[in-house]
């Protein structure tokens, strides 16, 4: 760690599976969307990571990848691997790691939206605990998002995807991770479609595909509710579309205010763990990191059109990064 690059050295690895909105385009394809995350790395957090692209078809192969040049990195981004293989692969690695493995499509998405939530919840008043979320799409985004948010005490949340809303009963289109995610949300086993999970929910968060939503669905929603529609690059609904009982509205594109992006989170989170040579992270630390996050927006004027910081705001990254040094110690995972 002191003599060498490994201390502030990232593998950015794919198998190029499940790439931006492209899907499974293979390694090759996936260079140049790579070889993009390791300059971001390198302008918001000084941080030197190397694009690998692996022709790993397996989880399996991935780990193995993975197993072989993690002795020259601090720690390890996993980027667009398709669920579920995302999962074994990152379970199977933080097990046999002493590294961070980091799936940034779960965990900074998950990061940035419970920061955007929090801030989100205090504009129109509300209540975590008396919140009821719903998330469309339930792939590694969703998975994460649910988990961080019921975690940090979310009153409910319920899951749709392409079978409809997630149940302990549902036995058609349930993975391993879904099957768990089923024991922790939906409290009343709500049945059904999309338009029935959002009739009176105060939040519906958006991980799917392009105008995949109805606006006439959401006015079935509280008053003051709170839309996250974050398929990139075209949402699940348009801002321009959004019933009157809707306050708030976040997506991925910069060309509207609440951008929700990533990069608002890998930076600094790797960079607090590779300050304090971490063995591997907590979902405290995540926790930590998106109050981080939300209490830069909150030292200002918070309102409808400003919940999350601009992806440029050089506070940014040095707040994540102390808030990840500092619980990666209380929580027993930093070595300096």
């Amino acid at each position: 760690w002191d003599l060498t690059i490994k201390q502030n050295s990232v593998a950015v690895l794919t198998n190029g599976t499940a790439v931006l909105g492209l899907g499974d385009i293979g390694p090759e394809a996936a260079l140049p969307v790579m070889e993009g995350k390791a300059m971001l790395f390198k302008e918001f957090a000084d941080i030197d990571a190397y694009p690998i692209c692996a022709r790993a078809n397996t989880p399996s192969e991935l780990v193995a990848v993975a197993r072989a040049i993690a002795p020259g990195f601090g720690g390890i981004n996993l980027e667009d691997v398709a669920a579920p293989m995302c999962f074994e692969v990152e379970r199977r690695l933080r097990d046999e790691l002493d590294i961070p493995v980091f799936h940034d499509d779960q965990h900074g998405t998950a990061v940035v939206t419970l920061a955007a939530l929090i801030n989100a919840a205090h504009v129109v008043g509300k209540r975590f605990q008396d919140m009821r979320v719903v998330f469309l799409g339930m792939g590694a985004a969703g998975i994460a998002c649910t988990r961080i948010l019921r975690e940090d005490g979310i009153g409910d949340v319920i899951g749709v995807d392409r079978a409809g809303i997630i149940h302990r009963d549902r036995a058609e289109n349930m993975s391993d991770e879904k099957r768990a995610i089923a024991q922790i949300t939906n409290s009343e086993q709500l049945r059904g479609t999309l338009q029935d999970a959002l009739r009176e929910a105060d939040v519906f968060i958006g991980l799917s595909g392009p105008g995949l939503v109805k606006p006439e669905w959401l006015s079935e929603m509280t008053s003051d509710a709170i839309v996250f529609a974050m398929a990139n690059p075209v949402p699940e609904v348009m801002p321009e579309e959004m019933p009157e009982n809707v306050r708030i509205v976040a997506t991925g594109r910069s060309d509207y205010p609440n951008q929700i992006n990533n990069v608002l989170v890998f930076p600094g989170f790797f960079r607090g763990l590779l300050d304090c040579r971490a063995r591997g992270f907590t979902t405290m630390m995540e926790i930590a990191a998106a109050r981080a996050l939300a209490e830069i927006s909150a030292r200002e004027e918070l309102d409808e059109e400003y919940i999350v910081p601009s992806v440029f705001d050089r506070r940014v990254m040095p707040a994540i990064a102390e808030a990840v040094r500092k619980t990666a110690a209380a929580e027993n995972m930093a070595r300096a």
